[in-house]
């Protein structure tokens, strides 16, 4: 018997990890009406757009997350090197110490980049530009914040992979906790207070 989901946004974590594990191509109708125990008259009332309006609803929910619990932090946060720690916290939370996929990451990658380019461009966008804000802040000159945010984007992206590939999450962690290291190693000279 199909399940009874009260609202839209009821659904969009079983799709997120529907999407994390069959990818934007392989995730059928029938795959994603099983997987939610919902009928395709219900998705199709939640999501008239069908696969790719649900897929759009999973990376804008996705990117409210990371607004809320990385971006704005990084960006508004009185100690920047505090909330640089924090950052690293809510990804290892968020990754599941790498046990989750990046599903906007995966989309990157996938055939289906260019239908949602906009949303994962200005995903890793705003995380790029809110880490560099954060270490500016945290006494990191201009030029080396920039780069630094890049490689660590890059580092964490590269960690997910890595420890789903060997299928050893404490690979993230061990990567995530040196790239932490490194980060607040280049804010040291900075006058904010040192974490202890």
């Amino acid at each position: 018997m199909p399940k009874m989901v009260a609202e839209r946004s009821d659904v969009i974590p079983a799709l997120a990890e529907i999407f994390r594990e069959h990818g934007f191509e392989g995730a059928s109708i029938s795959i994603i009406t099983e997987k939610t125990g919902l009928g395709k008259g219900s998705l199709y009332h939640f999501f008239p757009g069908g696969k790719e309006e649900m897929a759009a609803a999973v990376l804008r929910d996705i990117d409210e997350w990371f607004v809320n619990q990385v971006f704005q932090p990084l960006r508004t946060a009185d100690n920047a090197r505090c909330a640089i720690i924090g950052m690293f916290a809510a990804i290892i939370g968020y990754f599941r110490s790498g046990r989750r996929v990046c599903l906007v990451g995966a989309f990157a990658l996938d055939n289906a980049r260019d239908r949602f380019s906009k949303l994962v461009r200005d995903y890793f966008t705003e995380w790029r530009a809110a880490l560099a804000s954060a270490l500016r802040n945290a006494g990191c000159p201009e030029h080396e914040a920039i780069a630094l945010s890049e490689e660590a984007i890059i580092a964490i992206q590269g960690a997910l992979i890595l420890a789903r590939a060997l299928d050893e999450p404490a690979a993230f962690e061990r990567a995530v906790n040196r790239l932490q290291t490194r980060l607040l190693a280049s804010t040291a000279g900075s006058g904010e207070q040192e974490i202890a």
